[in-house]
């Protein structure tokens, strides 16, 4: 149905145009569970992009983030609700980032703020993340935001234990699973094939250099090559460049990824360049194992049972992690460790592959289960008739 027709309109915030596959993927599993009968302004880094993405099932008013305030401060005023969807947004910034640690806290306190006090706009924030905050000054800031804000979701249990700590009441903070589990597997791989036979184990691998402690990257990449490398002498090994983000940012995935294909030259490596999450989700899906950094490649592959082995950065993926019950097929890669042990945990996937899989699908059905019951709720109490 086209957006067009709804006679509501609904202000759209969140990290878009960035070209992080997760980031639109989430935009799009928010609008598809609210309802192509609304009408939706969205902020973008890139708006074409963003309103290309969501083409042709929605159509969509997209304004630049930095850019365009006018056409914001239009929006807000002549929309019914303010709604942040997903994503680690109440928190603050790691110092491999390279900005402000609070700049992300002071924006969305001065846009909340003015939506409540000025504007006197419904505020939702649905299935956020809520940390690291690190400081007293970082805490103070997500307390001022959270305290306005009309209906409010976490994702995983250490947002929740950390909006309590804040003050909020447990009545007001519903726990619910990333909201991107509330798609089936179609919804990323429509006709499904058998995966061809192959002399090689393939492996989609994701990395991402926004990791918590920016000291212990470069001995997680040695031991990451040295792991593959001990592997690759056993079992044959193929590995499939998965990048989330490809441009926007210095240390994208993709140019990640290519600067470590140079340390194993002898595994092939084969460089992809997904444009969205239904194409990161193919090579999820061609491949035998998926070994990721990035929250939403754990996720697709889950929904699509795709057996992985969690390379865990921050806390959102720990929980995640924690969530699925896959902790034996995890690396906290902050923490030190030796090649040997990163060796075993990947072959420890390689021969329970099948159960994992059985795992992952039975798991992912029922947090699907959760959220759609969830997201009626939502629009029930949120989202004005």
């Amino acid at each position: 149905m086209d957006a067009k027709v709804g006679n509501m309109k609904i202000l759209f915030l969140g990290t878009h145009g960035q070209f992080n596959l997760g980031d639109e993927l989430l935009l799009e599993t928010f609008v598809s569970q609210l309802g192509g009968e609304h009408r939706y302004a969205v902020n973008s880094y890139d708006p074409a992009f963003t309103r290309d993405m969501l083409r042709p099932k929605f159509d969509i008013e997209a304004f630049h983030t930095t850019r365009e305030l006018p056409r914001f401060l239009k929006h807000l005023l002549t929309s019914r609700v303010v709604f942040f969807g997903g994503g680690s947004i109440i928190k603050e910034l790691y110092a491999s980032v390279g900005r402000n640690p609070y700049s992300t806290l002071l924006m969305i306190l001065a846009t909340v703020t003015f939506a409540k006090q000025i504007a006197r706009k419904k505020v939702v924030m649905s299935n956020i993340g809520v940390g690291p905050l690190m400081t007293p000054r970082g805490e103070m800031l997500a307390r001022w935001i959270l305290k306005q804000v009309d209906f409010l979701s976490v994702r995983d249990e250490k947002s929740h234990r950390t909006t309590l700590k804040l003050g909020l009441s447990p009545l007001k903070v519903n726990l619910v699973p990333d909201a991107v589990f509330a798609n089936p597997p179609e919804v990323f791989v429509p006709h499904p094939k058998p995966l061809p036979r192959s002399e090689k184990t393939r492996i989609a691998l994701n990395l991402n250099y926004d990791i918590e402690k920016p000291e212990a990257w470069e001995p997680f990449l040695e031991n990451l090559a040295g792991s593959l490398k001990q592997i690759n002498a056993e079992t044959p090994l193929e590995i499939h460049a998965l990048p989330m983000q490809s441009k926007f940012k210095a240390n994208d995935d993709l140019s990640v990824l290519k600067g470590f294909a140079e340390r194993i030259p002898e595994i092939p490596f084969i460089v992809h360049d997904p444009q969205t999450a239904q194409e990161a989700a193919e090579i999820i899906a061609g491949v035998d194992v998926v070994l990721a950094e990035r929250l939403h490649t754990l996720v697709i592959s889950s929904i699509l049972g795709k057996p992985f082995y969690g390379l865990v950065y921050d806390v959102k993926v720990q929980e995640l992690v924690d969530y699925l019950g896959m902790q034996e097929y995890s690396r906290n890669i902050n923490q030190p460790f030796i090649t040997e042990e990163l060796t075993a945990g990947i072959r420890s996937v390689f021969t329970a592959r099948e159960q994992i899989s059985a795992h992952l699908v039975d798991r992912s059905a029922n947090l699907r289960m959760k959220l759609s019951r969830y997201f009626d709720e939502l629009k029930a109490k949120a989202i004005p008739h």
